[in-house]
């Protein structure tokens, strides 16, 4: 069986990908209120016992059995009070925000509902209750995620464009993806910008969340205990973003806000005190969500292509057994690693290969250097070269010397195998013609065992730059 590694440490890496938003904005400021009011865990709703979450009883427990007065007072203060101070600043500023709406929460709401669609916020769905889900079964879970998404529509008027659950399982992702119907799902927290994530013959959209830029950290030990501490927060977060945006990386800002939490006088003064701060700066962008989902599927839809951590080992050796020169025990020998998303990239299973490369015996990988052809050597002449190195030595225009020019390099090569007893290895697109010819003369006064390690290196670098022609 395959060693695989299902986790996906990558991402975008170094060289983020260029993100023009609407308006040729530097930013994305998106504002999610979660609607939970009634949605959560109570007696009343079928539940076990009482919630203890996200409340402003830091350190609650559940009572079993019981209805809690005072957890109970604190979550309708939000659908009372907070949900309405929190509409009055967007109203204001001109901002559309999105709600994840808990089903069931939204059916007990019903004005709030209205107000929502009347005032144009978009309204993902927050599951089917505000509940812990990493001990519910499979079978129970996709029932609750159909249930959400019916009611949802019947209390809304429409389908949800986007999920996200919260309190999710390790199945969640998987089982919303598989509805079909999402165009984007936030249940993660990995990333400033959307991705794609390919499962089941299906390309879904992730646009990650934040937990970090959230009114949460209110309800938590060592958060926020003023409301200077989260537009402090808020307004750092800002300036980082929206500088890199400036140097043309634009990111998304994700701020998640709570009817009962950021709806206090407290708090929403810091919220509106930071919104000021975003209108004071140009080329801010405040989207829904599901504006978002349809910039990115225009603007930087799926690619496909084959990942190598998802090969059976014929795929795997046909494609990557010549990377390494003539030398298919480096591909066999990697395909046995734990390989993942990671190494679904030039520079991941490059890693890969040479991990492989390295954990050979001298002799091993001496028998690799020799697999190399000479430079403008007799092979290249007779056109008997790998389809590689051919098109390596022609890019440097080896196939086009001159007799002189052919006569110094075959002189270089014969000096170079009787001191080294290996070929002169060099990665050939990293140079011009003059250039090999320096490094050539250069490397040929080192001593053996450095001109050994050097050669293993220029090998790896040329198994790196064929790998770039064939994955991203």
């Amino acid at each position: 069986m395959k060693n695989r590694y299902p986790r996906n440490m990558s991402g975008y890496g170094i060289d983020c990908p260029e993100v023009v938003w609407p308006f040729n904005s530097r930013i994305a400021v998106q504002f999610v209120v979660n609607y939970e009011e009634g949605g959560e865990n109570n007696i009343l709703h079928g539940d076990q016992g009482s919630e203890a979450f996200l409340s402003e009883i830091i350190g609650a427990t559940s009572w079993r059995g019981q209805r809690h007065w005072n957890m109970e007072s604190i979550y309708e203060y939000g659908s009372k009070a907070g949900f309405w101070r929190l509409a009055r600043i967007f109203q204001k500023a001109n901002i559309k925000p999105t709600v994840f709406g808990v089903a069931t929460a939204l059916a007990r709401s019903p004005e709030q509902v209205a107000a929502m669609n009347y005032m144009d916020w978009e309204i993902a769905s927050h599951g089917l209750k505000w509940i812990e889900h990493k001990d519910m079964s499979i079978s129970e879970e996709r029932k609750q995620i159909k249930e959400a998404i019916k009611l949802h529509k019947e209390v809304t008027g429409k389908e949800p464009s986007g999920w996200y659950t919260g309190r999710c399982s390790m199945n969640t992702v998987d089982l919303v993806s598989s509805e079909k119907i999402f165009k984007y799902i936030s249940d993660a927290y990995d990333d400033d910008l959307p991705y794609w994530r390919f499962h089941n013959n299906f390309d879904q959209l992730i646009i990650p969340y934040s937990l970090d830029v959230n009114d949460m950290r209110f309800a938590s030990t060592q958060g926020f205990n003023s409301g200077d501490q989260f537009f402090t927060y808020l307004k750092d977060t800002f300036d980082c973003l929206y500088s890199e945006g400036c140097d043309g990386q634009a990111k998304i800002m994700n701020v998640g806000l709570h009817c009962r939490l950021a709806g206090r006088p407290g708090r929403a003064q810091a919220l509106s005190k930071f919104i000021d701060y975003c209108r004071n700066h140009e080329k801010v962008w405040f989207p829904k969500r599901v504006e978002i989902a349809d910039f990115w599927e225009k603007n930087n839809p799926p690619t496909h292509f084959s990942r190598p951590s998802q090969m059976d080992k014929s795929e795997f050796l046909n494609a990557f057994g010549g990377i390494f020169e003539n030398s298919r025990w480096v591909a066999e020998q990697a395909f046995e690693l734990e390989l993942g998303p990671a190494h679904d990239t030039a520079i991941g299973i490059h890693g890969a290969l040479s991990r492989s490369f390295r954990s050979g015996t001298r002799k091993e990988r001496l028998e690799v250097l020799k697999a190399h052809p000479d430079l403008a050597g007799k092979l290249l002449v007779s056109n008997n070269l790998t389809k590689a190195s051919t098109s390596e030595q022609e890019s440097a225009g080896l196939d086009k010397l001159s007799e002189k020019e052919f006569a110094i390099f075959s002189n270089l090569n014969k000096k170079y195998f009787e001191k080294h007893r290996f070929p002169f290895i060099i990665a050939v697109r990293d140079y011009d013609k003059s250039g090999i010819l320096s490094s050539f003369r250069d490397r040929l006064e080192n001593e053996t065992e450095l001109e050994f390690d050097e050669a293993c290196s220029q090998v790896e670098r040329i198994a790196y730059i064929r790998l770039q022609d064939i994955l991203p």
